[in-house]
């Protein structure tokens, strides 16, 4: 009888389930380790007082992905998950309390933008074109393409150097559009992914043709509904996932090659291969004997520029906002100076910017009969910054619910029925990731490609990576395309 080779996928967020999935299809008998009580990782569901509240991403901007997935195992995505496109995509209110819808539909934007700043309708036209051809090349050829050898990198620089990669998403911005709130209407996407639009590469500005061409839906239920419809499409393949076992260590042969794993409660697993979802600064610094390590060092981790973090308030309201759409970016007073004090100075600014998530505009079902669910996000400071975040989530809480009452939402701190938050402490101790970075590696020019841990370890055989830390990236496009790149690295059964 023909022997049936093992892995171990350690993290059930998108990532890990997507490479289970596919392992599995492929002939691997799959178990993913998952730390917390419950799969998701940074797409957790958090349950409380009748409301849903989705931890994580809120949005689909590449259906593609989840429908091929479904595909190789036989079987319809349709069948199992709902989603709902959102017209606009997403309100975005200036300081002084204009707004732009912004929207997929091409005539819509022009008129958008024609009511703004009329003659920047051709530029933005322009930009559009370029972000076409950026998602072109830097998603359609590369998104699923290993980069394991810097000649492949290499292969890619005339590609880059033509569609001007060496510039940052808003320097390639302002060359097409004038306005200086257009420029930030269509340079805020690398937010998205854990980048400073002044630093992240310009090939980025892909997000923006990603979303015009195949829209941004909601998955009716919320996100935590697609993340149960993988773990059970994963489950009728064969795979198991045990759940409350933090990975502790990555076994390894006499030869140096992964082997298995060992789990904070005593347990050994064997395994032919061990795929990390965990974060990749963290595997390397946590999983991983030093002495093994030449490439990801502890030295190395030290030098690398990682994400900005976030502080999340999720809550609840006994009383609906019906006027507040799907998604909503309040644009703070500053934005390159408070962009600056995120990434560069670290500090916790007075002022700031918020993604306002009100999923009940949709879906009805994640609040209770006349309520509202909210989850409003501000980027901050990882925590190589000074903030105390045990003594100041609090105050900074406070502060998003007075600018919200202040704006779009009056009264809110007499509505509000249910409240939790996270800050960057719990993206350290309960996602394990470094620095309390909410999207791992930060997406400049230089921590990208090649220059990202690759998706096969450069110094362990048999331990590959998927998630936001490895490339293509984060955000639910490129984490689970990350698992996609494994299907050109693992043996075949």
């Amino acid at each position: 009888m023909k022997r049936v080779p093992s892995a171990i996928v350690i993290g059930a967020g998108f990532g890990g389930l997507a490479a289970a999935i596919r392992l599995s299809v492929r002939g691997y008998r799959v178990r993913i380790l998952e730390k917390l009580d419950a799969p998701g990782g940074r797409a957790y569901v958090h349950r409380q007082d009748g409301y849903t509240f989705d931890a994580g991403p809120t949005i689909i901007t590449a259906p593609f992905l989840f429908e091929e997935l479904w595909r190789v195992c036989g079987r319809r995505f349709a069948d199992d998950v709902e989603l709902r496109p959102l017209d606009p995509f997403y309100r975005i209110r200036f300081d002084d309390g204009e707004t732009f819808d912004y929207s997929g539909d091409a005539a819509t934007m022009r008129a958008a933008v024609r009511r703004i700043a009329p003659d920047d309708v051709a530029g933005v036209d322009r930009f559009f074109e370029v972000s076409r051809a950026l998602y072109e090349t830097g998603f359609e050829k590369l998104g699923q393409v290993p980069f394991s050898r810097f000649r492949d990198m290499l292969k890619i620089a005339p590609d880059l150097l033509r569609l001007q990669g060496y510039r940052s998403v808003h320097s390639l911005v302002s060359r097409y559009i004038k306005d200086p709130r257009l420029r930030m209407v269509f340079s805020f996407h690398p937010l998205l992914v854990g980048g400073n639009p002044f630093t992240t590469t310009a090939v980025y500005a892909l997000i923006s043709h990603l979303e015009r061409r195949f829209g941004v839906h909601y998955v009716m239920g919320g996100t935590g509904r697609l993340v149960a419809a993988m773990v059970e499409l994963f489950e009728s393949t064969g795979g198991m996932i045990r759940y409350e076992s933090a990975v502790d260590e990555v076994l390894l042969d006499e030869r140096g090659r992964a082997a298995g794993v060992r789990t904070a409660d005593g347990r050994y697993y064997d395994a032919d291969i061990v795929v990390s979802n965990a974060d990749a600064a963290s595997t390397y610094r946590t999983l991983v004997p030093g002495h093994v390590r030449r490439r990801w060092s502890d030295a190395a981790i030290a030098r690398s520029s990682s994400s900005m973090s976030l502080f999340v308030w999720y809550f609840g309201t006994k009383r609906r906002y019906d006027d507040v759409p799907h998604h909503t970016i309040l644009m703070g007073p500053r934005y390159r100076e408070l962009l600056d004090d995120i990434f560069r100075r670290k500090v916790l600014a007075d002022d700031m910017s918020l993604y306002l998530h009100r999923p009940t505009a949709t879906d009805t079902s994640l609040a209770p009969p006349g309520c509202d669910a909210f989850y409003v996000l501000s980027p901050v400071p990882n925590l190589d910054g000074a903030t105390d975040w045990s003594l100041e989530h609090e105050r900074y809480r406070q502060r998003i619910e007075q600018r919200l009452a202040a704006t779009i939402l009056p009264d809110l701190g007499r509505h509000v029925s249910t409240s939790r938050t996270m800050t960057p402490l719990d993206f350290r101790d309960r996602l394990s990731s470094f620095r309390g970075a909410a999207f791992a590696h930060e997406p400049i020019l230089t921590q990208s490609a090649w220059f990202r841990p690759h998706n096969l370890s450069e110094d362990i055989p048999r331990l590959y990576l998927v998630g936001a830390g490895t490339h293509p990236g984060a955000g639910v496009p490129g984490v689970v395309a990350s698992a996609a790149v494994l299907d050109r690295l693992v043996p075949n059964v």
